[in-house]
């Protein structure tokens, strides 16, 4: 199984140091994963966004790391800009699908939306977001690229809201990206949601918590709250409580046969929380079958 961790593992050092995503790759590579996944676009400012994509795909060739996803902001109902032009988003969203195949990325994981606005429930929404998404994977399916929804965002999260999304969109150029660590930002049990989204994942973000109880006292900085006010930590694979590797037997089960990518938001040093979660990650894989 090949594993590739994303840009966003690096935004600590990213505003510590500096570090842009043409250097991500080269830490990548020298951490060991298989490939990369951008997370947004951020050129300089002198730089156009085509150009940049252009130079992330020649230092990923010349690393010899793969470019496994392009991952950016969307909002299907509201627009980024919360003027409900839909049409508008749509649109931009598509020449975010150009920026992906400049990169070299064989898939997008595009968001759904961030408030339901003046909409009573996710249902009632649902099928305008869903012709959004829909569009944009007909347009992405012309330039061979795949295109997904994450459980992400705290509307869009949870295991059965998924699900329906998936089969609202009914496109086959169109999956779910399953983060098997997102669905505890909604106090849904990892195992349970995992396997029912498992059968359309086109993609894989593996990530680990640590949770405290929300009746107990506020722990303070480097936890947030759930949306059910519960308490999560980012940290390094295998330490916290998401049970990453029977993830990986239930994907395995389902037919899974992608990669996976690492999205760490752990408080400990970057490059060892890293390393770390590789390690681990590679064995779960390797003991799932994977």
């Amino acid at each position: 199984m090949k594993i590739s961790v994303s840009t966003y593992s690096f935004f600590s050092l990213m505003k510590q140091e500096g570090l842009s995503q043409l250097d991500c790759v080269k830490r990548a590579k020298e951490l060991g994963f298989d490939g990369i996944e951008f997370c947004g676009l951020t050129p300089p400012e002198e730089m156009e966004p085509e150009e940049y994509a252009r130079r992330l795909r020649e230092k990923c060739e010349a690393e010899n790391m793969a470019v496994t996803n392009f991952v950016f902001r969307a909002d299907f109902l509201n627009g980024l800009d919360n003027s409900g032009e839909r049409r508008k988003e749509v649109e931009r969203v598509k020449k975010m699908v150009d920026i992906a195949g400049l990169i070299g990325a064989p898939r997008i994981r595009h968001d759904v939306l961030y408030s339901l606005g003046a909409y009573v429930s996710f249902d009632q929404a649902l099928p305008l977001i869903a012709d959004g998404i829909r569009e944009v994977a007909d347009y992405a399916r012309e330039k061979g690229i795949r295109t997904m929804a994450e459980n992400h965002g705290f509307i869009c999260q949870d295991s059965l809201r998924m699900e329906k999304l998936f089969h609202a969109v009914n496109h086959t150029n169109f999956g779910l990206l399953c983060d098997m660590g997102n669905f505890l930002c909604v106090d849904e049990e990892p195992v349970q949601a995992v396997s029912l989204v498992a059968p359309y994942a086109a993609f894989v973000h593996a990530k680990d918590f640590y949770i405290r109880d929300g009746s107990r006292p506020d722990p303070g900085e480097g936890y947030f709250q759930t949306r059910g006010f519960n308490y999560l930590k980012g940290t390094i694979i295998g330490h916290g409580q998401v049970p990453v590797k029977q993830c990986l037997q239930i994907l395995k089960k389902a037919g899974y046969q992608e990669g996976i990518t690492i999205e760490y938001e752990g408080m400990e040093p970057v490059m060892e929380g890293l390393r770390i979660s590789l390690a681990n990650l590679r064995r779960y894989s390797e003991e799932a079958g994977l």
